[in-house]
């Protein structure tokens, strides 16, 4: 039949099932529809009959029956809420290429979804597809930091940057406003924290402490002092380790936590005539980037009340900081 296609699977797709394909290629096709043509035989990878559960390999052929209505009647007009989203999350893209997708997390948004988290940046991520392949987180941040946000178009570019997180070959510096001026200006703090249950009021939460119980992991986090403006200090954070929580609680622990903190800083991080949201903001990433290996840097403009607050204390919205090379 002159309407069947072939297509060959890429490197990229190696040990995604046949379903998952499908709806990456030909979203169009309602999972009903394809389960007809397998059963049919319709559908087949390399001549050969196959379940929608299959596991695909780099260099097999898939073989695609005319589509024709079981298309066009899946076929739906882009819902109300995606074409927001698509507007929304487009205006947070600070750079994108083939691989990846860099964006300027706002302050306040959340990055996953949760009880009663109705809108986050995965659900507007779909907004973003190219081809079919949704977009991928690859890390977090916490909904009240704002800042660079990377997040992968491809599965081979999720696998390579997972896989660079976890090895710790990222580096990532964040921006501070604490209340207090660590001593010395620039140093590192080494103290372990772990989760611990404390009664807060009349309740009982859940907080990242820094502690010696069983469950406490090392932490460590680089730091430099940019500038002051009396018991106001612009800090730059470099996290080597990656905790919960982990730059505000070390902040807290030395006794300069993070303006806005009140989990952490309790009434010290409440400042007159400063804003009293979390003053912390993911400035920059240094990655190997998963297409080329290579080095690259990205750096987010700062936004939202950190920018208005670094206006007012004259601070330097550009300023740069060259962190030692790290021996640890």
């Amino acid at each position: 039949m002159s309407d069947v296609q072939h297509k060959d699977v890429s490197t990229d797709e190696v040990g995604m099932r046949l379903d998952r394909w499908f709806k990456v290629h030909f979203p169009e096709l309602r999972h009903s529809a394809l389960e007809k043509l397998l059963r049919k035989g319709q559908i087949r990878v390399d001549g050969g009959r196959i379940k929608a559960n299959r596991r695909l390999d780099a260099g097999e052929t898939v073989r695609i029956p005319p589509l024709g209505d079981l298309a066009s009647k899946a076929r739906a007009p882009a819902r109300p809420k995606d074409l927001q989203n698509a507007d929304e999350i487009r205006k947070f893209v600070i750079f994108e290429d083939k691989a990846i997708i860099a964006l300027n997390k706002p302050f306040g948004l959340a990055v996953q979804g949760g009880t009663n988290t109705k809108r986050h940046i995965d659900g507007m991520l779909g907004a973003l597809a190219e081809g079919g392949e949704r977009p991928r987180l690859v890390h977090r941040l916490d909904r009240d930091t704002g800042g660079l946000l990377i997040v992968a178009k491809t599965r081979k570019a999720a696998s390579a940057l997972g896989e660079a997180f976890q090895k710790h070959d990222v580096e990532k510096t964040y921006w501070a406003l604490t209340n207090g001026a660590p001593r010395p200006r620039e140093g590192t703090i080494t103290m372990a924290v772990g989760k611990q249950t404390v009664r807060q009021g009349d309740r009982d939460i859940e907080k990242v402490q820094p502690n010696k119980s069983s469950d406490a992991k090392p932490a460590i986090t680089d730091y430099q002092i940019l500038d002051e403006a009396g018991v106001i200090t612009f800090v730059a954070m470099r996290p080597i380790t990656g905790r919960t929580h982990q730059l505000r609680v070390h902040a807290a622990a030395i006794e300069c936590p993070i303006v806005g903190d009140r989990k952490y800083g309790g009434a010290e991080a409440i400042v007159d005539g400063v804003s009293d949201k979390l003053n912390l903001f993911c400035r920059s990433m240094t990655f190997p980037h998963p297409l080329t290996g290579q080095k690259t840097t990205i750096t987010a403009p700062l936004e939202g009340h950190m920018k208005d607050t670094w206006k007012f204390f004259s601070f330097d919205a550009n300023a740069t900081c060259e962190w030692p090379q790290d021996l640890r």
